[in-house]
């Protein structure tokens, strides 16, 4: 069961588009499919819809496969180091 403060941060990783659902998956334990349903059911409809179209449009790098080769990381620089601590943003 997540928390909402782990929610809220989930949800932030998905519109960022660096961050890839295998980092979502590795931080909190949830698929893309498992990250989708979170979407669906926490944001209102339309923003869902917006941010399914920014997903699939080619502009967001959300998938590893999809990345060109120059995109070795997930993060900005000048974000914190991310550990292993689910919650590493606050």
């Amino acid at each position: 069961m997540l928390n909402p403060i782990q929610i809220d941060r989930i949800i932030e990783m998905a519109w960022e588009d660096r961050t890839p659902f295998e980092a979502i998956e590795y931080q909190f334990s949830l698929t893309e499919k498992d990250v989708i349903i979170l979407m669906r059911t926490e944001l209102k409809r339309s923003s869902f819809k917006l941010w399914r179209a920014r997903v699939n449009s080619g502009v967001s790098q959300k998938h590893l496969q999809k990345r060109t080769s120059e995109m070795d990381r997930f993060r900005c620089s000048r974000q914190r180091t991310i550990s292993n601590n689910k919650i590493s943003k606050r």
